[in-house]
């Protein structure tokens, strides 16, 4: 119960007010106003997640308790492995601690599926190891809800299975493949996930577009070897943790029966490396070798001198945090990372999904000027005539939600980009449109745009220099000489063709 309530109040100290949500967590907030099976950007997950947020108020608190809740439970299951593994306190502490001063900070920090899917890693790799210990079929059930629950969280979590299915043929547990309830078990997992191929099949199958773009705009920039040295850093403080699991899974005989971990994480890892993953999709592996690391090493500094190490075990996560507290995390303020780039430049945090360096994190630079993008689209709603017939047009998602997080007119914000191209109001003619334009699509608005009005303004812009949404415009159309939503049809069956 400590090392929970340090794990929620860590989560909360470590975020400046100078900051807005990121990007990705609009979205995923306005998915509890559409509810259903699938999303192009996302499995329903986080739309149940968000729903109950929704209920609860939509406040910064809610938002930010849910992904530390996920971290806490990592931590906890965790915690229970130990337990399994017969470690003692000193192996808790260790675990705990390895857990808590981990890449999994910054990760919980974000409300996006990405802490969810840590979750369900440990939770099926840990009722893998109940398995294997105590041979109950049960666990085979609860091993299938879990991999299905993840799956509609985020389909990463195939990746365990591409590393585990052949880490079982090659040890004893193959024989696995010979028990009935193991296809019972199948047949469980597929009916949880079955809404949702369902609704992929019914919409074209919008993941592989997703994946497809992700592989053109995003993956095709990762480095295979900075994703390498980043799963170091990801989990430096417990490193050392991390080795000695993997040592005692190849030598340590209590552990000959869980061998099959190893070669899970060696297949698990290359599929990655094979299909340029992000560095961060690999953070749900380690958790279960920290429980492995732990328990090996409290019986290996049990006796004699070694114990006296036990304390400074625990103290080096602690301590290998404290440097990365200065840089991993939006705790300082725009200018002082501006005034202060080195450290994070060297640890790579400037370079972004397109391969270029800029002045902050991208993650830090997609916090910023959210709010400033709303409270100015407020301001050009009010100053329109006939307001409630106004579309309220973005280039990003990020721009739609954030200006339907923050508003206080109630506004409703759509694009043509993400699930937000499903969330058209049509019913209604628009005499009004307040354009929202990424800067380098600026210029060409007024000319592409007002023809199909009686009056054009630029109205305003994000002045924030140090946001990502720097110089994105608010273009305020009047008076349409069109019926608008025609044209609107054309463009989304235009991209949906596409897709």
């Amino acid at each position: 119960m400590g090392f929970i309530g340090l794990k929620f109040l860590l989560q909360f100290l470590l975020l400046s007010s100078e900051y807005d949500l990121q990007r990705d967590e609009y979205l995923h907030l306005d998915q509890a106003n559409h509810l259903t099976w699938g999303y192009l950007s996302v499995p329903p997950f986080t739309s149940w997640t968000s729903y109950i947020i929704h209920l609860l108020g939509n406040s910064i608190f809610w938002i930010k308790f849910f992904p530390a809740l996920y971290g806490a439970l990592t931590m906890f299951i965790v915690w229970k492995a130990i337990e399994e593994l017969n470690g003692n306190l000193f192996a808790l502490i260790l675990g705990a601690t390895c857990v808590l001063f981990s890449a999994l900070l910054r990760l919980n920090t974000l409300y996006q599926p990405n802490s969810f899917d840590v979750l369900s890693w440990t939770v099926l790799y840990f009722a893998l190891l109940k398995y294997i210990k105590t041979d109950h079929t049960k666990w085979l059930y609860i091993g299938a809800t879990v991999f299905a629950i993840g799956f509609l969280n985020k389909y990463n979590i195939l990746f365990l299975l591409i590393g585990l299915f052949p880490s079982l043929l090659l040890t004893k547990h193959r024989k696995l493949f010979l028990n009935p309830n193991l296809y019972f078990a199948v047949l469980l997992g597929f009916a949880l996930i079955l809404p949702n191929l369902l609704w992929q099949y019914n919409n074209n199958f919008p993941v592989f577009h997703h994946l497809k773009q992700l592989a053109e705009t995003q993956l095709v920039n990762v480095d295979r070897i900075d994703f390498l040295k980043n799963q170091l850093l990801f989990f430096i403080g417990s490193i050392f943790v991390i080795f000695a699991s993997f040592y005692a899974l190849v030598f340590y005989k209590p552990f000959k029966k869980y061998r099959l971990f190893i070669y899970s994480i060696l297949i698990t890892l290359i599929a990655f490396l094979y299909f340029r993953a992000k560095d961060y999709y690999a953070i749900g592996i380690y958790p279960i070798y920290i429980a492995f690391g732990s328990v090996y090493l409290s019986e290996v500094l049990k006796d004699g001198w070694k114990k006296y190490l036990q304390p400074i075990a625990i103290a080096i996560p602690l301590l290998l945090f404290i440097p990365i507290y200065n840089v991993a995390f939006p705790n300082k303020s725009p200018e002082y990372i501006v005034q202060h780039p080195d450290s994070y430049k060297k640890l790579g945090m400037l370079r972004w999904e397109d391969g270029k360096d800029h002045l902050l994190p991208q993650d830090f630079a997609d916090m910023l000027g959210w709010r400033e993008l709303a409270l100015k689209v407020d301001s050009v709603y009010l100053s329109l005539p006939n307001k409630n017939n106004t579309l309220i047009l973005c280039d990003n998602y990020g721009q739609a939600g954030a200006i339907n997080y923050y508003t206080k007119l109630k506004l409703n914000a759509v694009s043509f980009n993400a699930d937000y191209i499903n969330w058209f109001d049509l019913s209604k003619e628009y005499v009004n449109l307040i354009r929202v334009k990424e800067a380098d699509g600026v210029n060409a608005e007024l000319q592409e745009t007002s023809p199909y009005f009686q009056n054009s303004i630029l109205a305003d812009s994000i002045t924030n220099q140090y946001a990502r949404e720097y110089g994105s415009a608010i273009f305020a159309f009047i008076g349409a000489k069109i019926d608008i939503r025609e044209r609107i049809r054309q463009e989304i069956d235009k991209k949906k063709n596409y897709r």
